[in-house]
């Protein structure tokens, strides 16, 4: 699920000021995995193996702008599989971001909004 998103504003806790502190806080919280996204869908390295949109939970993501330079915007995903494997996902964020990323991710989004919908009731 699409939970928060921070910018580099003083709502930020203190461990998210920076891309590194942040990979180092969720990977000590045991995501660890180093997913990328490739022509077969969400890939593990650690299990070798794709995933499919349907089978990808957003548990959270995090949005870092640089100061100066639009090409050090970076996003990074929170993602837990749908047999528990747990990383992230790293990308560029705006006109540098990898368009793979960005129609997978929009494609999960989408998927996880129909079901949210479905959950709470609602129908299409």
């Amino acid at each position: 699920m699409w939970t928060q998103e921070y910018n580099n504003g003083s709502d930020r806790p203190a461990f998210m000021n920076t891309l590194t502190s942040c990979v180092n806080k969720v990977t000590k919280d045991g995501y660890t995995d180093n997913f990328k996204v490739t022509r077969e869908g969400l890939y593990s390295s650690a299990k070798d193996k794709h995933f499919k949109p349907e089978e990808v939970n957003v548990i959270n993501f995090y949005r870092f702008e640089g100061q100066s330079d639009p090409g050090d915007n970076a996003i990074m995903y929170v993602i837990e599989t749908a047999d528990g494997q747990k990383g992230t996902l790293i990308d560029a964020y705006g006109p540098y971001s990898d368009e793979k990323v960005t129609a997978f991710m929009n494609e999960v989004e989408a998927i996880n909004k129909k079901v949210d919908k479905a959950e709470k009731g609602f129908t299409a």
